[in-house]
């Protein structure tokens, strides 16, 4: 089910979150006979000092108005953490106001003035719904499906090339679900959110299985493991930065530690992509957009 087709968007939350919480990390006692995983309805009814009947409701969709208090003491025994609390408090306050049609995401002039003067910093901006929006030389040829009209999540889990290029494929696409949903938000009937997870879920076992899970994370910095064709393995930083005054516009940058072999292919490239029209790697790349 896409999130805009859930019409009890807090009642499913809870219960996906209550299914993957470990038991032991609540010092719940094991009695023997637990047959799922995760913890019972009366267990967190009773970590959070509500009654069971209460939660049962509330996963339920039969009441609606829970408090910020409860809300909380319900996260703590779901073993929430921050980006996931919020998303929790935000789903049990939708915005109710008529939605207005999005504009077209268009990068500012000076954001793509920034990022094309660092001849040694890959860099992009993607979007709410993870289009590429602007990317400088170094990140195209670091990977074709970087470039302005592809869309970062849709190329993770459906192009195959995507799994040579990232040696850490199942890291990664671990984290870009929850990523999705801490940037596109709880709006549950966002009609572009439903169309790229209504793809995404008839095209990948393994986006159904993640998406299904309601993680929410905003991971802004980490390590990416990537192999090109030309420059070889790497092994880049990234940081995720978001622009001001836009609508949840992204700043991605990668870099190598100062002195690496990764700092020395990421030379290499860079004198490589200087030295081609074309982006070094793969050439011609097609635009990828979710009417693909």
């Amino acid at each position: 089910m896409t999130s805009s087709a859930d019409s009890n968007a807090l009642g499913s939350y809870l219960r996906a979150r209550r299914e993957v919480a470990r038991p032991e990390a609540a010092e719940v006692p094991d009695q023997g006979n637990r047959r799922v995983p995760g913890l019972r309805r009366e267990e967190v009814a009773f970590l959070a000092g509500v009654s069971s009947d209460y939660y049962v409701r509330l996963e339920q969709g039969r009441d609606r108005h829970p408090s910020d208090q409860v809300l909380l003491a319900i996260a703590r025994a779901l073993q929430l953490d921050d980006d996931a609390t919020a998303y929790l408090l935000q789903l049990a306050r939708p915005d109710r106001r008529r939605r207005r049609a999005r504009r077209p995401e268009k990068v500012g002039d000076g954001i793509r003035t920034l990022i094309d003067s660092w001849p040694l910093t890959p860099a992009y901006v993607h979007g709410r719904y993870m289009d590429i929006l602007a990317a400088n030389r170094l990140a195209t040829a670091l990977s074709p499906f970087l470039a302005p009209g592809r869309n970062a999540i849709l190329d993770a889990f459906t192009e195959p090339e995507m799994r040579e290029q990232h040696r850490d494929w199942d890291d990664m696409t671990a984290r870009i679900v929850p990523y999705l949903r801490s940037v596109a938000g709880p709006d549950v009937d966002d009609p572009r959110l439903a169309e790229l997870v209504g793809q995404l879920s008839l095209r990948s076992d393994r986006f159904r299985v993640l998406w299904a899970r309601h993680d929410v994370r905003h991971k802004s910095t980490g390590v990416s493991l990537l192999r090109h064709p030309q420059a070889g393995e790497l092994e880049l930083r990234y940081e995720k930065l978001l622009v001001p005054a836009t609508d949840m516009q992204t700043l991605v940058t990668y870099y190598a530690e100062p002195g690496s072999e990764s700092e020395e292919r990421l030379r290499l490239l860079a004198g490589l992509s200087a030295a081609d029209p074309a982006p070094a790697g793969r050439k011609n790349a097609p635009a990828r957009t979710l009417a693909a």
